[in-house]
C-alpha cells in the first residue's frame, strides 16, 4: 500500500524543524537566526521527504505489480495443465 506523500513529508518537516531549531538553541544563538534556519531546514527537509517518499512509493508499486503478474502467470499455466 502506497504511503500518502503529503503527511509522511510534513512530518518530517516539522521533526527537522524542531531539531535545527533546538540545535541551534544550545549552541547561542539568537531566536531569530534560529528560527530562520529551521525554516530552511524543514523546507529542504520537505522536498527531500517528497523525493523519498516518492521513490518508495515507485518502489512498492512496482513490487505489487510484478507480484500480480506472476500470481497471474502461475493462474494461467495451471490453467493449461
Amino acid at each position: 500500500m502506497p504511503l500518502h506523500i503529503k503527511s509522511v513529508a510534513v512530518s518530517i518537516a516539522v521533526m527537522c524543524f524542531f531539531g535545527v531549531s533546538l540545535i541551534g538553541w544550545i549552541s547561542g544563538l539568537s531566536p531569530f537566526t534560529c528560527c530562520k534556519r529551521a525554516l530552511v531546514g524543514a523546507v529542504l527537509a520537505y522536498i527531500a521527504g517528497v523525493w523519498a517518499v516518492r521513490g518508495i512509493n515507485a518502489i512498492v508499486i512496482s513490487a505489487m505489480v510484478t507480484n500480480q503478474m506472476n500470481e497471474q502467470e502461475e493462474k494461467d499455466s495451471d490453467d493449461r495443465d
